[in-house]
């Protein structure tokens, strides 16, 4: 199956598509990449969505990827002797440790992390940041603040804080246990939370020796501000902006959501905008115009791929949504408008052979009737550099390893095809770059592909080599010497 689209789509699996049947019709309406959301479910549920992805993708013979999202450190209040109480605004209201129930003037906070960071002034934000309080004075074991927006508070309901670094670190014991499980099902990517600095990608990378990619989640304004440096350590980015928008002004989320973007592209780094993209389809087989807009709005901005989480994991119309992504996506690629804009972002530092070799294929492609770029890739990064340059034309990646053709179902425009290992013939290279551009539709024996490559074969980061080629075997034969 050829999709007729570049930017890729995420859906998340939960109680509404767990049988074969509903995963199948998600992946036929559009799904390239599944979530597992390790936040809930058990591992025997998330491994037997796992072992059905690996089932369809061996049936319908493409490439999956499969992306487990870990829950990270998880901040609650504790429990209030009535259930609930509300907070009125300028009343004042304590956090400490004490772990008695809680009532309209205190609860306990059980994370001593949190009051050793704080400072009069931070802000604490509860319920998703629908009460927020000010600290007024703040030691080892307590907060004393004031209700700055009131509301109903009540058990367990989370806590954000915005303002400040938190000494916690992004992996709890159960995302411990949640990586190590999900490295060893096979996962292709894990998508990391509460990422605060590089430091946390670090640890997570350490942890999963190479066995899956590292995406960091942009959630919390430290990252914002950290952004670079988490990039430069992650192998993908998700821009996360519900949670962005509890602890950040709402109205300064879609800047910071362009700038992500935009960076994440330059550094040929697959980015994922999430969160209420089609939050309504929850409960309704039709999406509002804002969200359809908001889907759009990614798309134009270049990003590699656009999610869902509730809407297909819990929602009551998993199929329509995935369906509504798709169309919408298939809507903007082909309106000439989307070119200009991709092309007036195109921001790309070019400092290596390989960046030459990509930008001259795209370049070729556009200016000449080419069908398609054909890379071969060991290591996934050729493939990723082609998609940085947002090419008009297909980008086909073909490569041995299992583990690169999953992994690259996250990046932009890429379509992944299992292929040989190539020895020491370039010629057979062109020639199997060939039969994959005829075979899966993007090209007949008349028409030219670009080739990329790197010799010697096999090797990461070696892409040297570019080839316009006929996709007709007998002229490359013909005219190519041995």
């Amino acid at each position: 199956m050829r999709r007729q689209r570049n930017v890729k789509i995420v859906a998340t699996l939960g109680p509404a598509s767990s049988t074969y049947e509903m995963i199948r019709a998600l992946f036929e309406a559009g799904a390239d990449v599944f979530r597992l959301n390790m936040s809930h479910g058990s591992h025997d549920e998330q491994k037997k969505r796992y072992d059905i992805i690996r089932k369809i993708e061996k049936d319908v013979g493409r490439p999956i990827g499969v992306l487990a999202d870990l829950q990270g450190p998880k901040l609650r209040v504790g429990a209030f002797r009535n259930g609930s109480e509300e907070l009125a605004e300028g009343a004042a209201f304590r956090f400490d440790l004490d772990p008695k129930e809680g009532d309209a003037t205190r609860v306990c906070l059980p994370h001593k992390e949190i009051f050793a960071a704080l400072t009069p002034g931070s802000s604490l934000l509860v319920n998703d940041g629908k009460i927020r309080l000010k600290v007024e004075k703040c030691g080892p074991d307590f907060a004393d603040c004031t209700v700055t927006i009131g509301g109903t508070i009540s058990n367990r309901k989370g806590v954000n804080v915005p303002d400040v670094v938190l000494p916690l670190a992004a992996l709890s014991e159960k995302d411990r246990g949640d990586l190590e499980f999900a490295c060893q099902l096979g996962v292709d990517w894990l998508a990391l939370s509460f990422v605060q600095r590089p430091e946390d990608v670090l640890e997570a990378r350490e942890l999963a020796k190479g066995r899956a990619a590292i995406l960091s989640k942009i959630e919390k304004p430290a990252a914002v501000n950290a952004f670079a440096g988490i990039l430069a350590v992650s192998d993908g980015i998700m821009v996360a902006r519900g949670d962005l928008g509890v602890e950040l002004p709402v109205h300064s989320v879609p800047p910071i959501q362009k700038r992500l973007v935009r960076t994440a592209r330059a550094a040929a780094k697959p980015v994922i905008v999430a969160t209420q993209m089609l939050e309504s389809m929850i409960e309704s087989p039709m999406p509002t115009r804002a969200e359809v807009s908001d889907v759009a709005t990614a798309i134009y901005e270049g990003a590699d791929a656009v999610m869902l989480s509730a809407e297909s994991a819990a929602g009551s119309y998993p199929v329509e949504a995935v369906t509504t992504m798709d169309n919408v996506a298939k809507s903007v690629e082909r309106d000439p408008t989307y070119r200009e804009v991709i092309e007036a972002s195109r921001r790309v530092a070019r400092s290596t052979v390989a960046d030459g070799i990509v930008a001259a294929a795209r370049e070729i492609a556009e200016a000449t009737n080419i069908s398609a770029i054909c890379c071969f890739s060991q290591s996934g990064t050729t493939a990723s550099l082609v998609a940085r340059e947002r090419p008009s034309v297909p980008i086909i990646a073909l490569t041995p390893i299992e583990r690169t053709a999953r992994r690259l179902c996250l990046t932009w425009g890429v379509h992944c095809v299992f292929s040989d290992e190539i020895i020491d013939r370039f010629k057979m290279a062109v020639v199997n770059a060939a039969k994959a551009a005829r075979e899966y539709g993007f090209a007949t024996e008349r028409d030219q592909i670009v080739v990329t490559a790197g010799v010697p074969f096999n090797v990461p980061g070696t892409t040297n080599i570019l080839r316009v080629a006929p996709c007709d075997e007998r002229l490359i034969f013909r005219t190519d010497p041995e």
